[in-house]
């Protein structure tokens, strides 16, 4: 582990605290231009979202009806009923994002597999950052705000499912995550700047409860309108 990192996950809560907790769960309202754009507006604009931090897993409930939830892995996407009652499944989902571009809708089972990768990334670093086949590396220095943050180039190998494979995570002087930058390869590659606010400490861990996405212009700074996505949780448990 580098020494970034270090300091990055006794931050959160550290190491053996993370490798104790199963499950994170928290009410999360979601906002910006994707969802309309895409086609998929309301759908999970507000509900309840349950990650499992040792494995990469996701559960929305409710999901298109109140009596059904989304269950996200990286090898399949599934809606279910009562009784486990199977409604839709989408196997090998990141293949069915071949070719898609900005302007390319999506399905309910593709929204589901975008937004499980992309809340089990959030609601499990930087622990996720320290899981077998996760390289990190850190960088030189970003200034932004006034501060200067530290940064730590990530390669998530392809058995993790995330915005792509390499990202940037800056982290503030109090060992805080800032930022994190990435291209959403899902719709085509357009690059994006993730900033992490508002942390509370919840059971032992920390956990941002605000996320802003924007665009990233050529000189790696946010293109503050439109919204991209935004993210907002309360009620987290942490088990």
């Amino acid at each position: 582990m580098t020494d970034l990192l270090s300091i990055l996950v006794d931050t959160y809560g550290g190491i053996e605290r993370w490798k104790e907790i199963r499950t994170i769960t928290a009410r999360k309202k979601f906002g910006g231009v994707t969802w309309p754009a895409k086609g998929v507006a309301g759908i999970l604009d507000d509900g309840t979202v349950t990650v499992s931090v040792q494995e990469e897993k996701a559960v929305f409930t409710p999901f298109l009806a109140d009596d059904q939830q989304l269950t996200f892995t990286p090898e399949e996407v599934r809606i279910t009923g009562l009784a486990n009652r199977e409604v839709d499944v989408l196997s090998q989902p990141r293949k069915s994002f071949e070719g898609h571009s900005l302007q390319t809708p999506w399905n309910p089972l593709q929204l589901g597999y975008f937004a499980g990768y992309a809340m089990w990334t959030y609601l499990t670093e930087p622990y996720s950052l320290t899981l077998p086949g996760v390289r990190t590396e850190e960088i030189g220095p970003w200034r932004e705000g006034g501060q200067r943050w530290r940064r730590l180039a990530v390669t998530y190998p392809p058995a993790l499912a995330s915005h792509s494979t390499q990202q940037v995570v800056y982290v503030d002087p109090d060992g805080l995550l800032r930022r994190r930058d990435y291209t959403v390869d899902v719709i085509g590659g357009v690059p994006g700047i993730h900033y992490v606010e508002d942390h509370d400490e919840v059971d032992g861990i920390l956990v941002p409860r605000t996320r802003t996405v924007y665009g990233r212009g050529a000189d790696n700074l946010p293109q503050r309108e439109p919204v991209i996505v935004s993210i907002s949780l309360e009620d987290v448990v942490v088990r």
